[in-house]
């Protein structure tokens, strides 16, 4: 059983999301993910215009003739949640957290995904992987999903998100849609996330603060580091603060774009302030027109 009050912020995320789950997710969020989750049907003879790429050279060795593999979408996709609970993300200057933005949006795309009886699992990170929950499908078991998510509270600190993908490409048998939601405070997952979505269909969901990106002229203030504890006082209307944190700004910019480019993962920046339900509508309509 779900506390009284857990079960009210459920029954608020779904009323706030009915929106976002019967516009874009519910049964069509398929459309947004066609060509995954494909397995081996036959084979059948190679005929003129057939991608070569799908010979089995083998087989026609055998048959001494050009023989295709023939393969179809499977069914039921693979829906899986990679949810960053680090440090950093309990930080927000509007009126939510990261972390509450995260927790919220996986608990909209497993309502989704409850919808059309796909499988969906999760695995929640900080310093290590400190949950993982097996792709299933059935109510009972999102309802654990959602549950998790809203009160999980990690034991680490720290962000292991590199370790955390690896995880799921372990869990992840076969290819599937892999949502990664994270602030990409983080170093040393390039590669981790590149191997990911050469099987997987990745989308990069980036939840952001605006004070992150920007602080103001306040004079002396005390920053924390919330990953390891380190304090430090810093003049921030000194010229030397401002020109670090900008090439800090600039520096971590260049390398999140290196990460996601190259490869087929797609990403989605949200804001603590955003509507991230209009957010991830937008997202999802504008992938549409592009395929």
């Amino acid at each position: 059983m779900l506390p009284d009050e857990l079960l009210k912020k459920v029954r608020w995320i779904e009323i706030t999301t009915r929106k976002v789950v019967d516009d874009v997710l519910s049964g069509q969020y398929r459309s947004h993910f066609k060509g995954q989750g494909v397995q081996f049907s036959e084979h059948r003879p190679y005929v003129p215009g057939d991608d070569v790429r799908h010979i089995d050279w083998k087989v026609s060795a055998r048959t001494r003739d050009p023989q295709i593999k023939k393969f179809e979408e499977e069914r039921q996709l693979t829906v899986f949640l990679v949810i960053d609970s680090s440090g950093s993300a309990g930080f927000g200057s509007s009126n939510r957290l990261k972390s509450e933005i995260t927790a919220e949006l996986g608990a909209m795309i497993a309502s989704a995904v409850s919808h059309t009886g796909d499988r969906i699992g999760a695995l929640i990170f900080a310093d290590e992987v400190e949950k993982i929950i097996p792709p299933k499908k059935g109510k009972q078991h999102v309802m654990r999903i959602i549950r998790d998510l809203l009160s999980f509270q990690p034991k680490t600190h720290g962000t292991a998100l590199g370790r955390a993908l690896d995880a799921t490409g372990r869990v992840m048998k076969h290819s599937g849609v892999v949502f990664v939601m994270s602030d990409f405070l983080a170093t040393g997952y390039e590669r981790a996330l590149k191997r990911l979505a050469r099987r997987h269909d990745v989308v990069a969901i980036r939840i952001s603060d605006e004070r992150e990106q920007n602080i103001p002229d306040l004079g002396q203030i005390l920053l924390l580091d919330p990953e390891t504890g380190a304090e430090r006082l810093v003049n921030t209307s000194s010229y030397s603060f401002q020109k670090w944190f900008k090439e800090y700004q600039k520096k971590l910019e260049q390398d999140q774009h290196s990460a996601f480019s190259g490869g087929r993962i797609e990403v989605l920046n949200i804001l603590t302030k955003d509507d991230y339900g209009e957010a991830v509508v937008r997202f999802f309509r504008a992938r549409s027109r592009r395929r």
